[in-house]
């Protein structure tokens, strides 16, 4: 007899698991998160989890380290309960950036957070365009990691079409397999690359454009944007050099600082992202195009408990 699924939510985005639920037509699972006067977090689970396949939907985005230790609690409540397996969903998954040794003395974070949900008790983990592929090696339990483009490919076609005047654009080196993926599907569009020079974290000193932009729209995708300054400089690099017209395109909104308000400011025509993290309402602007992710982790959740196939949802 197939174990009765069960999804629950944490307090960093209860928006997607609640859209997750009604896309699957399953009632949200009870979960009371509680903070003590001296800041500590505990859990109480209100319904019975034992012999269940439980999902917690947890982004780990800010307050990272308060939503981070709170999943964590969440799996040694739900693992002391008997649950019979433990997936822990996480649309972003915060420290993904800090995954290798780039100068002596320093930490690879995206590991020891995998290891720390791992020890809590989580059988698997469901995530969404991990900021570097090796994340899933970090891990000694299953890890699948969803790719969004089944999400924003209709819209960047529906929006802008897949003409000859459509190319789109790298923000850097490492994004190029993402931007072929994404131009492969548009009929092939036209791809560039800006190539930058980053003198330290979330600084920007030179950009150049390499590929052919003069009088094309450009559409900048990326997985994140965290400060906007790069995608900001990015489009006024692009407009400089002859675009028609610059939008972004982005999975996860981390919009950290003035962000927003810096984006709105910009010469970018629309700035795309989808809801695995919850926007700041000064992002509700027309500016801003928010598109769901839900239906997708919904059907992932439902080919885990099925045991089925879910090979295609990363194409």
């Amino acid at each position: 007899m197939k174990p009765q699924m069960l999804v629950f939510s944490g307090r960093s985005n209860p928006k997607i698991t609640s859209s997750i639920c009604e896309q699957m037509s399953i009632e949200l699972g009870r979960l009371e998160v509680i903070r003590f006067s001296d800041g500590e977090l505990s859990v109480e689970i209100g319904d019975n989890v034992r012999g269940r396949d439980v999902f917690i939907v947890q982004s780990t985005s800010a307050p990272g380290n308060d939503h981070l230790m709170e999943l964590l609690i969440v799996i040694d409540a739900l693992k002391r309960s008997s649950a019979w397996r433990i997936t822990a969903v996480i649309p972003y998954f915060g420290y993904a950036r800090q995954d290798r040794k780039l100068k002596p003395r320093v930490p690879v974070t995206a590991r020891l957070v995998a290891d720390l949900i791992t020890t809590a008790g989580a059988d698997r983990v469901l995530s969404m365009d991990l900021h570097a592929g090796q994340i899933v090696g970090f891990f000694n339990i299953p890890v699948d990691n969803l790719n969004a483009s089944p999400v924003l490919y209709p819209y960047v076609k529906k929006r802008w079409g897949n003409g000859e005047d459509l190319t789109i654009v790298s923000p850097d080196v490492g994004g190029v397999e993402r931007a072929r993926h994404l131009a492969t599907r548009l009929n092939n569009a036209a791809i560039a690359i800006i190539d930058k020079r980053r003198p330290g974290p979330n600084q920007v000193a030179e950009m150049n454009v390499v590929g052919d932009v003069r009088d094309k729209t450009c559409v900048i995708v990326d997985d994140m944007i965290d400060t906007g300054g790069t995608l900001v400089k990015a489009a006024e690099t692009l407009l400089k050099d002859g675009a028609k017209r610059v939008v972004a395109c982005a999975v996860h909104g981390v919009f950290s600082s003035n962000a927003v308000e810096r984006l709105i400011s910009s010469p970018l025509e629309e700035i795309v992202v989808t809801d695995t993290i919850p926007l700041p309402r000064a992002a509700f602007s027309g500016k801003f195009t928010v598109l769901s992710v839900a239906p997708l982790f919904a059907e992932a959740i439902r080919r885990i408990h099925n045991e089925d196939s879910i090979s295609s949802l990363f194409r």
